[in-house]
């Protein structure tokens, strides 16, 4: 296929398919198109860049040597797969990237056959990649797992359980080991690349599996030495030991910008007749770009930004972040207390840990992205006297939910969980929304769940955690700004179960769970001025409910309705089956003029966009109060578009 050096080779490659067609020569020039058209289209939207940036190479080198879609391709954890949707039949909509209606920063089954699986949460691509692999072996088709996984994920548990059954698939499975942060591999010199280019050949291979036949001729004594040996060897030659061990041929490292070193290797890989193999290969966060490649976090995640100076577009000012005012107010209670100590499962800096750790290095924990062994670390901090907050966002809690019932509740030990993105979160869509912790959380015995209305209320359920020993307890509060009230100079301890009324009325009543508080305060302005009194009362807790204070308000009103930025079964339901369980309302939720109305996030994974359009799309704002108000109480609700101008 010739090609006018005067045309950028990307416009010609829609598809791998095209991809394919070109001079391996030419995949350089690509490479750095491609490199190009990523940052260009990150300036205009945002995202993750330095991720991607590390595997553009990479990128272009497995859909050169590989069949996608029929190999199956899973990028783990997916943010870096921005170049990877370029070429696969999605650069005209690239500068959608994470808006409304656009395409998602995470790969995603329903945009492309070249996305056989979602991912967004670490570490789950080897065992999809194996389910992959596997099905095409027992189909008798022809097809690969590929699974592309960063060093950091590695840290979790879940890709050695998958490693650990990769002899399933045979040859059919290939783990990419995408080591970023050089924490594993040595650097990445001419001998190392000749080496993998050496022992991934098919006639090392066959050598290889030649003496693993003599072998097996000798004696066991002999045997077990022969095989140890030859895994001694590579191990030290390359590091690939514990790979090795668990069933899986070690390749590597492989300097992962370097396409003369990359393409053969994945080629001998795809062609081997041995089993599983690993592909170690080196790359660099942010590479080619330098204002990514001399940042600190590699440009992870960023702003709009101008690409020629690397500037980012800040944010207007304004009040802190609910992080920022968590992660002082935990500052300031460890301060006072030597026994609080801090716990974050490779989200330093997202949690607002990396402030903790600077000041108490020695109380400050990042155990990498195992989000099981860090609840259950807190377990025992906690059994042996520790006051430990275990900081996980909410949507990553969700993969420790056994060891939350297990480890902390069934034994009621006082971990502390501080829950951040809690609710609607915008960019990242339905796969880090924090829809569920409310549910999951106050379900479980022995748990207390608090939800702060704003950053003031933040500082107190911070100390109010602190001070709670008596068993397990949970904060969450959302991402983003909080509204600018004042901090408060010296923390509250809110007594447990107990909200706060903070508007009197007379007629409805209207029961707020976290920081939906402002659209309820909202909405009974405009209720007031139909002629409705409203009462707006700060629950504070999901668990226990401040059943005097519900009772109160349902014997004076004529409707209460609840607001909670979390699923069903959350706070509303509790509401109910508190109702029910004393008799104040029938299965329709009305009982002697009574009318009790639930508001929450509707029973659907709501896409990206913004977080205020997600909330009206989720009718959570106060024009879907007032309304819910006039349907209960019959009335035309005809009045709502004019409310919600």
């Amino acid at each position: 296929m010739s090609h006018n050096p005067a045309t950028p080779l990307l416009d010609s490659v829609d598809v791998p398919s095209d991809l394919r067609k070109l001079p391996v020569g030419q995949l350089r020039q690509l490479a750095d198109e491609l490199r190009a058209e990523t940052i260009a289209a990150v300036g205009q939207t945002g995202g993750h860049l330095g991720s991607g940036l590390g595997v553009v190479e990479l990128t272009v080198a497995i859909h050169y040597v590989f069949n996608t879609p029929e190999d199956r391709l899973v990028w783990d954890v997916g943010h870096q797969a921005y170049p990877h949707k370029i070429i696969t039949g999605r650069r005209e909509r690239i500068r959608t990237l994470r808006q409304g209606g656009g395409l998602s920063g995470f790969t995603k089954r329903s945009e492309s056959a070249y996305d056989p699986f979602g991912t967004a949460h670490s570490s789950t691509s080897i065992s999809a990649a194996l389910g992959f692999a596997v099905a095409n072996k027992l189909a008798g088709k022809s097809g690969r797992g590929i699974a592309v996984i960063g060093d950091g994920a590695m840290s979790a548990g879940m890709a050695y359980e998958a490693m650990n059954n990769a002899h399933l698939a045979g040859n059919r499975l290939i783990v990419v080991l995408n080591d970023n942060d050089m924490s594993i591999a040595p650097p990445v010199g001419g001998l190392s690349a000749y080496l993998a280019r050496l022992v991934s050949s098919r006639p090392f291979l066959s050598l290889r599996e030649l003496a693993k036949r003599l072998s097996r001729k000798l004696p066991e004594p002999l045997h077990r030495a022969a095989r140890k040996t030859d895994e001694f060897a590579r191990g030290m030659a390359m590091g690939g030991t514990l790979f090795e061990e668990l069933g899986f041929y070690y390749v590597g490292p492989v300097d992962g910008h370097n396409l003369d070193q990359l393409i053969p290797v994945l080629e001998n890989v795809r062609d081997a007749a041995e089993g599983p193999c690993l592909v170690h290969v080196v790359t660099q966060k942010g590479k080619g770009y330098a204002p990514a490649e001399a940042a600190e976090d590699k440009y992870h995640g960023v702003q709009k930004f101008d690409v020629i100076t690397g500037q980012q577009v800040k944010s207007a000012g304004g009040p802190p972040s609910y992080t920022t005012v968590f992660a002082k107010a935990l500052m300031a209670e460890a301060q006072r207390d030597p026994t609080v100590c801090a716990i974050t499962a490779a989200m330093p800096s997202g949690t607002g840990l990396d402030k903790f750790a600077e000041t108490f290095p020695d109380r400050s924990f990042d155990v990498g992205i195992a989000e099981q062994h860090a609840v259950t670390f807190a377990a025992g901090l906690a059994a042996e006297g520790m006051r430990p907050f275990c900081a996980i966002y909410s949507t990553f809690l969700q993969r420790a939910y056994d060891q939350v019932v297990h480890d902390v509740a069934i034994q009621n030990l006082p971990v502390r969980f501080a829950i951040d993105r809690a609710g609607l979160v915008g960019a990242d869509g339905a796969t880090h929304a924090g829809s569920f912790d409310i549910t999951y959380l106050a379900s479980l015995p022995n748990m207390v769940v608090m939800a702060a209305a704003d950053e003031a209320e933040l500082v107190h359920m911070v100390h109010t955690a602190a001070c709670h020993d008596s068993g397990p307890i949970a904060f969450r509060y959302p991402r983003g700004n909080g509204t600018g009230v004042e901090l408060p100079a010296t923390p509250q301890r809110l007594a447990i179960g107990k909200g706060r009324v903070v508007r009197h009325g007379s007629k409805v009543a209207i029961l707020s769970l976290g920081t939906r508080l402002a659209e309820a305060l909202k909405a009974a302005d405009q209720l007031d001025a139909r002629g409705l009194s409203a009462t707006v009362a700060d629950l504070r807790f999901a668990k226990p409910l401040d059943e005097d204070l519900i009772r109160q308000l349902m014997a004076s009103h004529q409707v209460v309705v609840t607001v909670e930025e979390g699923s069903i079964g959350g706070l509303g339901a509790h509401v109910l089956t508190m109702a029910s369980d004393e008799g104040l309302t029938d299965g329709d939720g009305d009982f002697r003029g009574l009318k009790i109305r639930t508001l929450r996030l509707p029973d659907v994974f709501q896409d990206q966009d913004s977080p205020e359009k997600q909330y009206d799309a989720a009718g959570l704002n106060a024009p879907h109060i007032v309304d819910c108000v006039l349907k209960a109480l019959r009335h035309n609700s005809a009045g709502v578009e004019e409310a919600r101008a």
